[in-house]
């Protein structure tokens, strides 16, 4: 075995023990006598001493390696009260895996700071840094709690498919797919899928699924290929669907606070959980927004600078907004009975950036249609879903998180590439 323990594993009360440890050469220095060499594997770094006189020759002679070298280091463990975590190895073997034969693009240490773009295309070289890998550890988390809760809330999780033949929430921002004889497009939401589950019998499910949105954009908060948090739920509206993602968002931030603390502290990253999350209309906040200076018409959506200020002027981290202009919501979101002009939708803002939506459904199909219709869509190319809800569809709710956005602001992070494995935006597609 080229490992017996992990870097996290070496205690001080293992003094004496044999160990192998496997990873990269995070750094090295020579000050004569005494060699240090610093590994680093996913879990963290140890340090690795050899000394004159002490350390066999070869072994010592073989400390002397370039940064990001892939080794083996077989050694014994030494309390040191000095070293990090008062521990150290002094080695015995070490074995050069794979000699480095070029140039790595950047210092993995960060104490030369490295341009994200230039990260992000080595991000197998990045991902070796430690805060990114903390970012994923943390999304991990973030991903183990949500199924983790929806489970204990007696969800069932589903795959929807990624290849739909329509649009699943109207437009035209698709990325069309050649498909044998015909063309079709990659799905921007599993909303309508998730639906049909429901009207299925499957009252609650969850699922964790990639979606495609063809849109333009170049921000810090948009991403082309992400991944979708998704929920529904039958004979529930909208408040019931409020009230399930409140419970899962304190869920999230309490178990990653509790289970992530050193990776937290490494990004600067310090999570509060809510006692409670607080409901506000649409149509305050605006009125709120206007007050201080804004120029916001009934029926907008809110750009970056209005949530900020938002989440500024009302003095909460996170919050929902409801009662949103039915204009301005997909078309199966349920219009108000009393007030057809707003719907049941609702937003969940998170650190001043909307991080989830969702909304009661419309379940009664002549409302589905007459909504199509209001969209310029035609409920022919939604027949297949329009008649679904003539079998008996019950009242259902429902929401969708994006997880990389949840993901930066549990991680402190301002650019939502940080936090996909591989982003993919409007100009990148490698690696």
């Amino acid at each position: 075995m080229l490992r017996t323990h992990y870097a996290c594993d070496i205690k001080p009360g293992m003094s004496g023990q044999k160990v192998s440890l496997a990873g990269w050469v995070h750094e090295v220095r020579d000050m004569g006598k005494v060699k240090f060499l610093i590994l680093r594997d996913w879990t963290g770094l140890i340090q690795v001493t050899g000394k004159k006189g002490v350390t066999d020759d070869a072994v010592l002679n073989g400390m002397s390696l370039v940064k990001e070298s892939v080794v083996s280091i077989s050694g014994i463990v030494r309390e040191e009260k000095q070293a990090r975590g008062g521990v150290e190895i002094n080695p015995t073997e070490i074995l050069d895996l794979n000699p480095v034969e070029v140039k790595i693009p950047f210092e993995v240490t960060g104490k030369v700071p490295a341009e994200l773009d230039v990260r992000l295309n080595h991000r197998h070289i990045d991902l070796r840094r430690i805060e990114t890998s903390a970012i994923f550890k943390v999304k991990s988390q973030m991903l183990r709690s949500f199924r983790g809760r929806l489970h204990q809330l007696g969800f069932i999780e589903v795959n929807p498919p990624c290849i739909v033949s329509a649009a699943t929430e109207g437009g035209t921002e698709l990325f069309p797919v050649e498909y044998f004889e015909r063309k079709v497009f990659l799905a921007q939401s599993p909303q309508l899928y998730k639906q049909l589950a429901v009207i299925g019998g499957i009252d609650k499910v969850f699922m964790t699924t990639p979606v495609f949105r063809a849109e333009k954009h170049n921000t810090t908060t948009h991403l082309n290929e992400l991944i979708s948090l998704d929920v529904e739920i039958g004979f529930a509206d909208h408040n019931d669907a409020m009230n399930v993602l409140e419970d899962v968002m304190k869920h999230i931030i309490s178990d990653v606070n509790e289970s992530c603390p050193t990776e937290l502290k490494l990004l600067g990253s310090d999570l509060k959980v809510p006692d409670e999350i607080k409901r506000h209309t649409y149509t305050s906040v605006v009125e709120l927004l206007n007050e201080k200076g804004e120029k916001l018409e009934w029926g907008a959506d809110f750009n970056r600078e209005q949530e900020l200020k938002a989440a500024e002027l009302l003095g909460e981290e996170i919050f929902f907004i409801t009662e949103w202009p039915t204009k301005s919501r997909a078309f199966y979101s349920m219009p108000d009975e009393k007030n057809p002009e707003i719907c049941n939708a609702f937003d969940l803002m998170y650190g001043g950036m909307e991080i989830a939506s969702g909304a009661q459904r419309i379940h009664l199909p002549k409302l589905l249609a007459e909504q199509l219709e209001s969209r310029g869509l035609d409920p022919k190319d939604f027949e297949f879903y329009v008649n679904a809800f003539k079998m008996g569809a019950p009242p259902h709710a429902g929401w969708a998180i994006g997880a990389e956005r949840l993901a930066m602001k549990l991680c402190n992070r301002n650019n939502i590439r940080e936090c996909a494995l591989f982003p993919r935006d409007r100009t990148r597609v490698t690696p």
